[in-house]
């Protein structure tokens, strides 16, 4: 992607959904609420967003309908195992197939030492980021074998791969928990016809970023090589990628979508 590229010049429609049924978590906002929007935008036959805040949920649901989708919001805890079955039942029911989840759902602590944190801060932490995904494969792998595949994409972080950020341990912690368990469940899971990668955003415009106490983020922007923060649809681009025929060969992978912040 040239520098000069903006990214309100992504989202052409390429079909790469098309007739499929896609799931995304915590899609009512950043980079969930436009992964949706481009499944819909791609040729999805539904597209259903999971998260606790409804007026949010239900807007991007909204959104997707206007794209030409089925655009429905389920309102979900991902932390709690049985609002994960009860959603992917609901799928199944409705629609009679699941065939790619997008487990974006997550949570960053506030920026401080180790040693300000408390386990509250760490449960919080935790059961966002790795035990939802636990949980969001533990149903969404078995309904997919039975129809005979699908696409499983999780939302990382370059904080995963490469700690960035002083101040925020138990989120880097929590994304190399959730790598390693995605790397794991596409061994796993591959020989069944399900392809299981993870997205690794970095240094990407969204509500979360915003809150992570940055005071400087034209500074952030200049210290990458592109010179720029990203944007959600950017890094949706590289989630339908992985999730499309494109990448019928890519298993157990990290996309980097970071502006180059790994390489420098």
């Amino acid at each position: 992607m040239e520098a000069s590229m903006q990214p309100g010049s992504l989202n052409s429609r390429r079909d790469r959904m098309l007739g499929r049924v896609g799931l995304v978590t915590g899609g009512g906002s950043g980079i969930g609420r436009a992964t949706a929007i481009q499944m819909a935008r791609e040729g999805a036959m539904a597209v259903v967003i999971a998260g606790r805040r409804q007026e949010e949920g239900e807007a991007v649901a909204a959104e997707c309908r206007a794209a030409g989708t089925h655009g429905m919001f389920v309102q979900t805890d991902v932390t709690r195992e049985e609002q994960i079955e009860r959603l992917t039942r609901t799928i199944q029911a409705q629609f009679g197939r699941l065939d790619v989840a997008f487990n974006n759902a997550g949570f960053q602590e506030r920026r401080a030492p180790i040693e300000e944190q408390d386990a509250s801060v760490y449960e919080s932490v935790f059961d966002a980021n790795v035990r939802s995904v636990f949980f969001c494969l533990k149903h969404q792998v078995p309904a997919m074998a039975e129809q005979g595949g699908g696409r499983i994409v999780i939302n990382a972080s370059v904080s995963g791969l490469r700690n960035p950020n002083p101040g925020l341990a138990l989120y880097s912690a929590s994304k190399a928990a959730v790598i390693s368990l995605m790397r794991s469940a596409a061994m796993e899971c591959a020989p069944r016809g399900i392809r299981i990668n993870a997205v690794a955003p970095g240094r990407v415009v969204t509500d979360m970023m915003l809150a992570s106490g940055i005071a400087d983020m034209s500074a952030v922007a200049a210290g990458l090589p592109l010179r720029r923060m990203g944007q959600p649809e950017e890094v949706a681009e590289a989630v339908i990628w992985l999730a499309s025929d494109e990448a019928s060969y890519i298993v157990g992978h990290v996309l980097a979508a970071d502006g180059g912040f790994i390489a420098s």
